[in-house]
């Protein structure tokens, strides 16, 4: 049908004639459309220019400032705020503008490194852009669905997310999930008849929404609305775009500042009141408590934590993992299990027929991937011409019963559509039928897509007779049959049991078998119903065909069982056919124990506690339904798992979003998986799952360095504060030092450890328990003992000075020059440049780790020393004068202290 030429209406339609109330024959009309042509080029461009894009305005969320005010709204920040207002009521100016100043400056970096992290994540996310099918020029085409314009005919299957508010012309057991606009929590079933003016919007059959998802069977509508002008651009859906940073790990650390809080006011409170006790002046003591607080809060350490999982979900994403929910980054590095698809994340997905079996007799298939080069063999090799009549009519069926297309680009055959599907076209081409020289001859008069509840995809066809043409799984299609085709093209008795046998022997050498039947219909069916495939089917023969491993896949199912993750692959395909492919790769090999298989049969007979141990035993789950792939998920968590489900049709939703780390295919999932999911693989490789669990755990012990660099800081600085404001002597620190080392030195130093790479033994770390605390117990012995060192380094070094005569002042720039100095050792011994370093001293290392960063932050922080101890400016601002040769002697000695000291805690706690 040519392109329609009516003129599209100037605006969209009123009120009064609102698409449901209106035949779709009238809204086709009223929008310029036509059922099976759509719109042409030139119309669609013009009402882009008149409608936009078909996408929501992004929700700007809070202004910048009070994004700003809120990086304030921290307890350990309100300490810093009162201490600077006492410090002013108490004419200490200085003192107070400075406190004020590293608040706003620790304000700041959260509110940048928050921005930059919500910017990055957001970006990821519009990165994945949904696709839609559409009809225009009389063409069928996958277009984004940005691009939609009212008027637009589109084609809807199961999977689908709605791109546009559609007016349904034709639907075919369309059901629609719109619990998102609407409240009800089931599919509703769709039917393209009008509808009164007055019924409500949950009621609106002949209606689809923007943004409901396609639950079953097929549908066709043309556009009526798009963008802020659909009905889910009249909802406030700022909650559901904004990015949020929150993750247990943030919420723990959360926890963790309040209690910290509470310690510090109590411990600060203690030391007010011991020393107003004593008769103390009260300024002295009040500095001692201020001093105390600023030096127990690790004010760099929040930052830290946003850019460290910020980079983490760049990295990912370079690694083709897409993080959609943030909690992922951290759950990826607790996952002990990982249930995988076989068909394209396990192996290559380029699928080819090998084997078919017509008349029981097989035929082997030469040639590979989805070029139609190569020939049909007989059991003796020679190439088969003319094809034997049963032969004829399997390959005949799997052209038929078809969606698929193969495609030339380049010298290259591509396919669109479905790999299976692309492989029988090319098996078929090797024996002289093609698509283009049947369809003529066989013209499709209807057809029932492919469900999983029913593993089968059948198609109605005209010819010299007409004829119902099926093709699906051998559990599926072999019980609806009455007989089967002989060799030489006759209808004979079915023989159930040998088929099966050839079934079990085929499956055995890993191929994936698909069964083919049909049956003639009468000539005035214009129409299919499901009771059509009932009984009366011929069984006309199988095609075998082989999706090979991908080898990257190989290494990755190795590398995640060496590091404690178990690896279950859960297919649709026959329970021989999975375990074949699963030997190859080697699942369950390293638990040294026999591969275990069970089917959807097998689990469906079983009580809920053979059920359990299945889950925790098995290794492949073979014909697995929707809904037991849900309850494995739930038996695994049960057993105490952290669970990463892949997963790519819309049955998968409901285990995607029970698993742990929901995960769903970028390329072949549909858009209901893609929304239930955590993470998205761009590349549908299981090599990828593995790289984003390193990534996970990179993260997380990345995290900890941080931890373990910043708190011991805190501690031998809180230490020597207290005993000193409890003896009565003058601090080694002041609080404004307190803030210099806190903010300015540890974030420059601290920083760089958040683009650590990953250690040589990440992936041969057991899984981290989800529910460790933040800081266990090997974490607070690390903490401790260097906690321990640096009180002492620096009343040491404060004491020495004092006793040789220096000043005050040079004692205290000393001291802290010589903890600086320390922190340089210690930073570099939980690194991986440090820990390489002594490696090759030792002859254990061939190569240095690389670490521009470390290097950078380094330099920078010792620039910044010598700033702080020799510029006159920073000399008034913070009470400190130049060092010479004996305090630089005493920071060398104590950079050389540090080398047991950190070797004692790397041995305390070597997660670090």
């Amino acid at each position: 049908m040519p392109p329609a030429t009516t003129a599209a209406p100037s605006t969209a339609p009123q009120a009064s004639e609102q698409p449901h109330a209106q035949a779709a024959e009238a809204v086709l009309s009223q929008w310029g459309s036509t059922p099976d042509g759509g719109l042409d080029a030139a119309e669609v461009a013009h009402r882009h220019e008149r409608y936009g894009w078909n996408e929501l305005p992004e929700v700007g969320g809070q202004p910048a400032w009070m994004k700003l005010l809120l990086q304030f709204n921290q307890p350990l920040i309100y300490i810093l705020l009162a201490a600077g207002l006492i410090k002013a009521l108490l004419g200490s100016w200085t003192n107070a503008l400075v406190i004020w100043a590293v608040a706003v400056i620790n304000a700041v970096i959260g509110y940048v490194q928050e921005a930059r992290a919500e910017g990055a994540i957001a970006a990821l996310a519009r990165s994945v852009s949904t696709e839609t099918t559409v009809l225009r020029d009389d063409q069928t085409l996958r277009v984004p669905s940005r691009d939609l314009v009212p008027g637009d005919v589109v084609l809807l299957s199961a999977g689908d997310k709605v791109p546009a508010d559609l007016r349904l012309l034709a639907v075919r057991d369309l059901q629609i999930d719109e619990s998102g606009l609407t409240g009800e929590s089931l599919p509703v079933a769709k039917d393209p008849a009008l509808l009164p003016e007055d019924t409500d919007l949950a009621d609106r059959r002949c209606m689809a929404y923007a943004a409901s998802f396609v639950t079953f069977g097929q549908g066709r509508g043309v556009v009526v609305a798009t963008g802020e002008a659909s009905e889910m651009g009249e909802i406030s859906r700022s909650q559901q775009q904004r990015v949020s940073l929150s993750t247990p790990l943030t919420r723990r650390f959360a926890s963790f500042s309040r209690v910290l809080l509470y310690f510090i006011l109590a411990v600060a409170a203690l030391t007010l009141a011991i020393g107003l006790g004593r008769g103390q002046p009260f300024a002295a003591v009040f500095e001692a408590a201020v001093a105390l607080a600023v030096s127990a809060i690790p004010e760099g350490l929040p930052a830290v934590v946003t850019i460290t999982l910020a980079i983490g979900v760049n990295r990912m994403a370079a690694r083709h993992a897409i993080i959609r929910k943030l909690p992922a980054v951290e759950a990826l590095g607790s996952a002990t299990v990982v249930c995988s698809d076989k068909t394209g994340t396990l192996t290559e997905n380029q699928m080819t027929v090998q084997v078919v079996v017509a008349g029981g007799v097989s035929y082997r298939v030469s040639g590979s991937g989805y070029s139609p080069h190569g020939d049909l063999l007989n059991s003796d090799g020679a190439v088969l011409d003319p094809l034997p009549p049963a032969l004829e009519q399997v390959l005949r069926c799997g052209v038929l019963c078809n969606d698929s297309r193969l495609r030339q680009q380049h010298g290259v055959w591509t396919m669109e559509g479905v790999p299976t599907e692309a492989a029988l076209l090319a098996a078929a081409e090797k024996g002289g039928l093609t698509q283009t020289g049947l369809e003529p001859s066989f013209p499709r008069l209807d057809a029932i897509p492919f469900a999983s509840e029913y593993q089968y995809m059948a198609a109605l066809h005209d010819g010299q007779e007409r004829s119902l043409q099926v093709k699906g799984s051998v559990e599926a299609l072999l019980p609806r049959c009455g007989g089967m085709l002989a060799a030489d093209g006759a209808v004979v008795p079915l023989e159930a049991e040998a088929i099966h046998r050839r079934v079990e022997a085929l499956a055995g050498e890993g191929l994936r078998l698909i069964a083919f039947a049909s049956r003639p219909m009468p000539h005035h069916r214009h129409d299919l119903q499901r009771s059509d495939l009932d009984g009366e089917l011929v069984f006309l023969g199988l095609q075998g065909m082989l999706d090979p491993p991908r080898p990257e896949a190989i290494s990755a199912v190795q590398a995640c069982q060496r590091a404690g993750i178990s690896v279950r692959m859960i297919t649709g395909d026959h329970a021989a056919t999975a375990t074949a492919i699963a030997t190859r790769m080697g699942i369950g090999r390293a638990a040294a124990e026999e591969l275990r298989a069970y089917t959807g049969q097998d689990l469906g007979a079983m009580d809920a506690a053979a059920f359990a141990a299945a889950a925790r035993d098995g290794q492949v789950f073979a014909r697995v339904a929707p809904a037991q792939k849900l309850q494995l998920v739930e038996a695994l968590q049960a057993g105490g798992a952290v669970v990463a489900m892949t997963g790519d049709g819309v049955n998968d939703a409901p285990a995607l979003k029970q698993a742990d780390i929901g995960i769903a295919m970028g390329r072949g999932g549909t858009e209901v998986a893609r929304e239930a999911a955590d993470m998205l693989l761009t590349d549908d490789n299981f090599a990828s799952i593995e790289a984003a669990v390193e990534e996970g755990r990179t993260v997380y012990r990345n995290l900890r360095k941080a931890i373990a660099f910043l708190l011991p800081v805190n501690g031998g600085e809180s230490m020597t504060i207290l005993i000193s404001a409890l003896l009565a002597r003058d601090l080694p620190i002041l609080a404004l030092q307190v803030l210099w080392l806190n903010m300015i030195n540890s974030i420059t130093m601290t920083v760089p450890l958040s683009f650590e790479p990953k250690a040589d033994d990440t992936m041969a770390q057991p899984p981290r328990d989800p529910g460790e605390a933040l800081i266990t117990p090997r974490l607070l012995r690390r903490i401790l003992v260097v906690s321990l060192y640096n009180w002492v380094l620096i009343f040491g070094v404060f004491e020495w000075v004092r006793g040789g005569g220096g000043s005050l002042e040079l004692a205290r720039t000393a001291a802290i020059q010589a903890l600086v100095a320390a922190r340089i050792i210690y930073l570099l011994s939980i690194s991986q440049l440090g820990r390489s370093l002594a490696r090759r001293l030792l002859g254990r290392a061939d190569a240095v780790a690389r670490a521009p960063q470390l290097l950078l932050g380094i330099g920078l922080a010792v620039l910044l020393q010598l700033l702080f101890s020799q510029w006159k400016p920073m000399n008034s601002l913070f009470s400190t004068v130049p060092i010479a040769g004996p305090q630089l002697l005493v920071c060398a000695l104590a950079m050389g202290a540090m080398l047991p000291v950190a070797w004692l805690a790397n041995r305390l706690d070597p997660d670090a």
